[in-house]
């Protein structure tokens, strides 16, 4: 029992005692409670104050902004609000189009074919005996993928250089015509995805064979009792399970693909005749050769728009829980 002021009798029990208003008042409320923990934590959120600041400011910002962006007229004495202009301009612009048709093609390419091939080199990697060999041959494909994209596409430019170029040197000493490889509308775009194909899968390679690693042998060796071949047992087991990982890897690669710019810019400036020109280089020309920010803001606003809706469906088509 308690008085009014919320004092307990001698000799009873604190915890029997019935919440009256005097004790109500000493009990810490909610909000004390949380600031008593950040109080605690304090050390943390300063260490997590400077990446996060960070963060906003050189990438959570300027992506709000170029939405903003995309609604005016940008000068620098001062924009214009023009709505959906830039929208409208974009959709009407044949070079739009045209990049987005290079850009599908370049993106189903090289995710697609990409993906066979890490699949393919994983597999056999996987199924060798010797650790030391599956090191090996995962460090020597992830070792181009370190090099910079624009080293990469000046390797890539002696290799495709028509006169003196290594491959058109092969061509001819096999009985072959050399080749304009980037100078030809037609190779000039499968050239782009044969730089990407050759160089670009280390990090496909390395995350398909851990997922292979990550199999229960059990299953394996109930498909080799139930009289599996090595291909069905691929097929059958080894492929369901490392799906996931195949989902990631394709929407990254896709995500990837539709952002093609550094080769494209270094090897053929988005010809010849428009024939490698992209959605990524279109929004570099409109932002820093014609200056015109609120349509590089506009296509922007629409890749962004693209690769969600494609990266939705990837992830309902693909998508689904793995029970080993």
């Amino acid at each position: 029992m308690s008085d009014d002021r919320g004092e307990t009798l001698a000799g009873q029990n604190p915890a029997s005692v019935p919440l009256t208003l005097g004790n109500a008042r000493q009990r810490p409320s909610r909000t004390d409670g949380l600031l008593a923990e950040m109080y605690r934590n304090r050390w943390a959120y300063v260490f997590l104050a400077v990446p996060v600041l960070v963060l906003t400011v050189f990438w959570l910002g300027p992506i709000i902004y170029s939405f903003v962006l995309a609604f005016l007229r940008y000068r620098p004495q001062g924009s214009e609000w023009v709505g959906l202009a830039n929208f409208r301009a974009t959709l009407s612009d044949y070079r739009f189009g045209l990049g987005l048709r290079n850009t599908l093609v370049y993106t189903v390419g090289v995710v697609g074919l990409g993906l066979v091939l890490s699949l393919g080199m994983s597999a056999m990697i996987f199924r060798l005996k010797s650790t030391k060999l599956q090191v090996f041959f995962k460090a020597a494909y992830y070792l181009p993928s370190v090099a910079s994209a624009a080293v990469m596409s000046l390797v890539w430019l002696w290799l495709y250089e028509p006169a003196f170029g290594l491959l058109n040197y092969i061509l001819t000493r096999v009985g072959l015509q050399p080749v304009l490889w980037l100078a030809n509308p037609r190779t000039a775009l499968p050239s782009l995805m044969l730089m990407s194909l050759a160089g670009g899968q280390g990090a496909s390679v390395v995350l398909l064979t851990a997922a292979m690693g990550s199999v229960p042998p059990e299953l394996y060796e109930a498909a080799s009792i139930d009289g599996a071949s090595e291909k069905r047992q691929f097929f059958s087991v080894t492929l369901p399970l490392v799906v996931p990982t195949i989902l990631y890897l394709v929407i990254m690669g896709t995500i990837n693909g539709f952002q093609v710019f550094t080769n494209v810019y270094m090897m053929t400036n988005g010809g010849p005749g428009n024939a490698t020109t992209t959605v990524v280089y279109n929004i570099y020309r409109w932002a820093f050769d014609s200056f015109n920010f609120g349509r590089a803001s506009a296509e922007a606003v629409f890749l962004f728009l693209i690769l969600v809706v494609v990266s939705y469906a990837q992830y309902r088509g693909l998508g689904r829980e793995v029970e080993y």
